[in-house]
């Protein structure tokens, strides 16, 4: 593979997490997240719990698309979003690299107060 499509790659795929962590930041983008996962919604429907317009809940589904996380088809007026779980998958990989980092320093610690517990006693 060529060194400039392979930094494109990689620049994307920067660029897509930024945007995919981005709409995450949000916890009203996330309680939109949390809703489609359990069944595809209406715009409609995703605003109901809210206390906000139309327009807003619309606008923070636009960034949830910007980033691919969310899917909107229109049937008619109806607007149905559902998540695109292939960008979710993304994040999650990248987080999971991190996760076992974190976890061996979680047991580098759990044993290093083991240690300290056993000399007080």
């Amino acid at each position: 593979m060529g060194t400039d499509i392979l930094n494109y790659m990689v620049n994307h795929n920067k660029n897509q997490l930024n945007e995919i962590f981005h709409a995450l930041a949000d916890p009203t983008r996330r309680e939109i997240i949390h809703m489609m996962a359990q069944k595809e919604r209406t715009v409609s429907e995703l605003a109901e719990p809210f206390d906000m317009s139309l327009a807003a809940i619309s606008k923070h589904i636009k960034v949830l698309e910007r980033a691919n996380l969310v899917e909107r088809n229109i049937t008619g007026r109806t607007h149905i979003c559902s998540i695109n779980a292939e960008s979710l998958s993304r994040a999650s990989e990248w987080l999971r690299f991190y996760e076992k980092f974190w976890s061996n320093r979680f047991d580098i610690l759990e044993s290093e107060l083991l240690k300290a517990k056993n000399r007080e006693h």
